[in-house]
């Protein structure tokens, strides 16, 4: 109701201030909370400039925020590109989509190397035979992995070790075993993916987000984030986070039906398993149309 209430008044045209309207159609748009806020500075601060009641001192501040956190941003993106060009990673793995300058972190690197292995690259067989050995994370097993998959786990495995080192030394906290988890989690979400595809089953929208909270990656990229930033790391904390808690699961919810909006078609075409959309239009008869309203529906109310 307050939001609907909200976009009649805002749309009136009643109210009407040209230096005004350009926020308010912004916001009607895209919700501040929807936005990526460097992104959204960025765009407020060309609009305020224009403004006859701007604040000089302050737009200048603005800028100079802005212009730090950038370098900042470009300092991390230079050691995050060395990293990927030691591991060769795109070398050896020539059908991997390298994304490393979209993606701008290690971990999501790593995902979408899986999500080509998992989609495109690997036979059903070797999913499987790759999702035990992980399960296990024995190294001495990775032999009778294909040669791509035994580079990949090695890759893998050294990050997470890598990772792990780190915040031992510097927090004095162990995190393998959860770091494992996390990932162990990922690649039977994947896995499970792939058995919809090979079979041609289309799961139910409840069967499909049960998996999908967890296929998006969103418990794997946050939980690596918690390590690297929190310090002092509490175990209640960790405790919390293995609980997979509502604001994670409502994050990886608005991630998933986003992503299956922007990119379906595209994944669909690759012969990847349905998304969202599709599991709905199956179960209630609903046209695509209807469908992509439903998923944007229950993104706004999530």
């Amino acid at each position: 109701m307050a939001r609907e209430f909200t976009i009649k008044h805002l749309e009136d045209k009643s109210v009407d201030d040209v230096h005004c309207d350009p926020f308010v159609h912004h916001a009607l748009e895209i919700p501040l909370h929807w936005t990526i806020h460097r992104a959204e500075a960025r765009w407020f601060i060309n609009k305020y400039e224009k403004r006859p009641d701007m604040n000089p001192i302050l737009l200048q501040l603005a800028k100079l925020d802005f212009n730090i956190v950038q370098a900042t941003y470009l300092e991390e993106l230079k050691y995050v590109s060395r990293w990927w060009e030691r591991t060769c990673l795109a070398k050896m793995l020539s059908f991997a989509r390298d994304r490393l300058v979209e993606y701008a972190t290690k971990v999501n690197v790593f995902i979408t190397i899986m999500d080509d292995i998992y989609d495109v690259y690997g036979t059903f067989e070797e999913l499987e035979l790759f999702t035990y050995i992980i399960e296990r994370w024995d190294v001495s097993a990775i032999e009778q992995l294909p040669d791509y998959m035994q580079i990949f786990y090695l890759a893998l495995n050294n990050f997470i070790n890598e990772m792990a080192y780190d915040v031992l030394r510097e927090k004095g906290i162990v995190i393998i075993p959860y770091l494992r988890k996390v990932w162990t989690y990922l690649f039977k979400a994947y896995l499970q993916e792939a058995k919809w595809c090979l079979t041609g089953y289309t799961p139910t929208m409840e069967e499909y987000m049960e998996n999908a909270l967890i296929s998006i990656s969103a418990h794997v990229i946050l939980s690596h984030s918690f390590f690297s930033v929190t310090n002092p790391i509490e175990k209640e904390a960790i405790q919390c986070l293995e609980k997979y808690p509502d604001i994670v699961r409502w994050l990886a919810t608005i991630l998933r039906l986003a992503d299956d909006l922007a990119t379906s078609s595209d994944e669909l075409e690759r012969g990847d398993v349905p998304k969202s959309i599709q599991c709905y239009m199956n179960e209630t008869g609903a046209s695509e149309d209807e469908s992509r309203k439903h998923i944007k529906f229950l993104i706004c109310e999530t």
